[in-house]
């Protein structure tokens, strides 16, 4: 841990510890504004030892659940949150909680923990690999290779290698799973058990209704997780997208997220023509009114992000913070 980050850890718990958090938590600028939490995955097996920026521990999100609760943040879900932010009707501190992609292990590790409280969630769908249900290629490879981490000292250069080669030649989705094959059998991994694990896979269309009828909310993320910069292939994403979604969830599908962040101003008349109705990025921020509806700010959780700089994200002090400096 850097020295800067030390010191920045040892004061927000001394503002923790004399009321800081407690006073901007009750105050009027945050009763106004709204905490969107995004996260990725959810750990079947040690993702989050590989990947700390995607995946969270299940135990690291159950604390994060507790802490929710024992901070007195009302978690709503994401469109009732924003029409209640939007008329300033917010009356606590809320937040809303959004799980990109869509991976399995939200239904096997996040639902159970996020039932247990309560609360509700958003399921950001990416649907393509719904469609072709095998371990996405891009993941597979760097997360094999890292299972042989200690006698391949040059693997993320190999993975990259791999995958890049592979985005270079225009593989199809078949041909990168039969790639990822061989690549599995070529450092001693077995591929069958790997693909039966379900690490690194997308949900399957009945569990979507599965957890639509448990209360989950899915919702658009792009059919091929990719934001086209020319109008006709984005809004063919979007229909892509919602055709499935609303068909496997059995419920209305208007609320966006984009792909790795990627936002543009050109893509905002789009979404608007397809009836999306709010669309969040990944910028750090509480969101407000003035925040437009298809940008609204959102805070990426991670395993790095220590149990105090995540209670400065729930009594808004950390981004009030920010604001004033």
């Amino acid at each position: 841990m850097s020295a800067a980050r030390t010191v920045k850890l040892a004061a927000w718990k001394a503002f923790r510890g004399v009321g800081a958090f407690h006073l901007v938590q009750q105050s009027r600028w945050r009763r106004g504004r709204l905490l969107i939490l995004c996260y990725h995955g959810v750990s079947l097996h040690d993702e989050h030892e590989w990947d700390a920026d995607l995946f969270l521990s299940a135990e690291r999100l159950e604390r994060r659940c507790e802490a929710l609760r024992r901070r007195g943040v009302q978690v709503l879900p994401l469109g009732e949150a924003v029409r209640a932010l939007r008329a300033g009707e917010l009356v606590e501190p809320a937040a809303a909680l959004t799980f990109d992609d869509g991976f399995y292990d939200f239904a096997a590790r996040a639902a159970p923990i996020l039932s247990a409280y309560g609360f509700p969630a958003t399921v950001y769908l990416t649907t393509y690999y719904v469609d072709f249900p095998r371990p996405l290629f891009n993941l597979a490879v760097p997360y094999l290779f890292w299972r042989r981490r200690e006698t391949r000292p040059g693997w993320r250069e190999e993975a990259r290698r791999i995958v890049d080669d592979a985005e270079r030649q225009g593989l199809s989705a078949e041909a990168k799973d039969e790639l990822a094959r061989r690549t599995a059998e070529s450092i001693g991994l077995d591929y069958d058990a790997f693909t039966a694990s379900r690490a690194l896979q997308l949900l399957r269309p009945d569990e979507v209704g599965a957890l639509a009828a448990q209360g989950f909310d899915i919702q658009l993320h792009t059919h091929r997780h990719r934001t086209p910069e020319d109008e006709a292939l984005f809004r063919r994403e979007i229909r892509d997208n919602r055709e499935r979604i609303e068909r496997w969830a059995g419920r209305a599908a208007r609320h966006f997220c984009y792909p790795s962040g990627v936002h543009a101003g050109a893509f905002l008349p789009w979404l608007r023509a397809e009836g999306v109705e709010t669309a969040t990025t990944c910028d750090p921020a509480l969101a407000s009114a003035a925040n437009d509806p298809l940008l609204l700010p959102r805070k990426i959780d991670t395993m790095s992000v220590s149990d105090v700089e995540f209670d400065a994200w729930l009594s808004g002090f950390e981004p009030r913070l920010r604001r004033l400096t």
